[in-house]
Order: structure tokens, then sequence, then C-alpha cells
């Protein structure tokens, strides 16, 4: 077996409607896929998908970490946090031989990364 990429990134979650509409606003537009009540997915110009997936009680642990790549992280998180969304050390940018990111976290807990590649 040999694996050749990843198709899709997805959280398990509780309360779909409410996560659909968190994203939805994060991410800037509407899923592109859509299941009622039990999933939605997202589609990005590079190929790669993120979604959402409703289960009995969602997540057991809030887990994973999606990294959503954006072109100024400073002004995703200010925008983000407008809306409301939380992140932790209040939106710090970290700054890596690599990359530029912050963590943030959706309203069950998973986290998420704003991330852009040097």
């Amino acid at each position: 077996m040999k694996v050749t990429g990843i198709d899709a990134t997805y959280y398990t979650v509780g309360d779909v409607a409410a996560l659909k509409g968190f994203y939805t606003e994060l991410l800037g537009a509407a899923p592109e896929t859509e299941w009622e009540g039990r999933l939605a997915e997202w589609a990005f110009p590079d190929g790669s998908s993120f979604g959402i997936y409703g289960t009995e009680g969602g997540a057991a642990t809030p887990s994973g970490s999606a990294l959503f790549a954006v072109d100024d992280v400073a002004k995703a998180v200010d925008l983000a946090k407008g809306r409301g969304v939380k992140f932790h050390e209040g939106g710090e940018i970290t700054d890596t031989p690599v990359c530029h990111m912050a963590f943030g976290e959706d309203p069950e807990g998973n986290q998420f990364i704003l991330h852009h590649r040097k």
C-alpha cells in the first residue's frame, strides 16, 4: 500500500448545525457538500477538503488540528476574533522557521490553526 495524499480532514462533532455555521464564517464559504444534520464538507482550491461529521455526543475528546492556509495570519486572526472566535494565548502568532500560525478553537473545543507557509 502507498498513500498518495489526504482526501479530507474531518472532525467528529455533536452539533452539526452550529459547527456548520461556525466553519462557514471562519472559512468564508458555505460547504460544498452537505448531509443535513450529519455532515458538511468544504473543498479548497488546492484540492483538499475539511469536514465535520455528526456523532452521538460528538467526539469523546476534542482533538486534532486542521491547518487552514491563509495569506495573512494576523489579519485572519483579527477577523475571526471580531466574530468571537477563541484563540489560545489571545491569538498570539507563532513564528517558526517555516511558517506563521495561530491556534484557535471551535465551540466544541476542537483546535484549528490559521497557517501561512513562508
